[in-house]
C-alpha cells in the first residue's frame, strides 16, 4: 500500500477532508492523492502557488512576509496551509515550500523544504498547526518526490 493509499483510507474512515497548497512539489501531492480510487471522498482540492505573487493572492500569505523573509520559511508554509484549508473548506491541509534546485532561493540551500499541516485537532488540541523543516539530498526530481512522501508521512503521524 502506498502512503497516499494509506492516507486516503485513514481519512475516509474518519470522514475527514484534505486540501493542499504546493510550491516546489508543483501539484505532485494532489496528483498522488487523486491516483487513489476513492480519493474524492477525502481530497477537496489544491492550490499550486509556484509563483511568489500567487502565494499571496491565492493562499493569503502576507505580502510583507514574502518581501522581507522570502518564501522558504516556516511562517510562509503555515500561511499556505491555512490558505488551502480556508479556500477548499477542508478539515486538514498540508503545504510545501522550498528549493528543488538547481540554485538557491532566498538564501535557502537546494533541498531545503518547509512543511506545514493544519487541522481541526491533534489529540486534544483544537486548531492544530504543525511545521517541520527538512533538508533532502539528490537532484530536482528526487527532492520533489522526497517532499511529496514526507507530506504523507507527516499527515499520517498527526492523524
Amino acid at each position: 500500500m502506498t502512503l497516499a493509499e494509506e492516507l486516503i483510507r485513514k481519512m475516509a474512515g474518519r470522514s475527514l477532508t484534505l486540501s493542499t497548497c504546493e510550491s516546489l512539489t508543483g501539484g505532485g501531492i494532489g496528483a498522488a492523492l487523486t491516483s487513489v480510487p476513492g480519493a474524492s471522498a477525502v481530497f477537496r482540492g489544491a492550490l499550486v502557488t509556484y509563483a511568489r505573487d500567487l502565494k499571496a493572492s491565492l493562499a493569503g500569505v502576507d505580502e510583507e512576509l514574502i518581501a522581507h523573509e522570502g518564501v522558504v520559511n516556516e511562517l510562509t508554509a503555515l500561511q499556505m496551509a491555512l490558505g488551502a484549508q480556508t479556500a477548499c473548506g477542508s478539515d486538514w491541509a498540508v503545504s510545501t515550500t522550498g528549493v528543488a534546485g538547481p540554485t538557491e532561493t532566498d538564501g535557502a540551500k537546494v533541498g531545503t523544504v518547509w512543511f506545514a499541516v493544519v487541522g481541526p485537532r491533534i489529540g486534544t488540541f483544537e486548531g492544530a498547526k504543525y511545521t517541520e523543516l527538512k533538508e533532502f539530498q539528490g537532484d530536482r526530481e528526487q527532492i520533489r518526490h522526497a517532499a511529496i512522501d514526507h507530506s504523507f508521512e507527516m499527515l499520517l503521524r498527526v492523524l
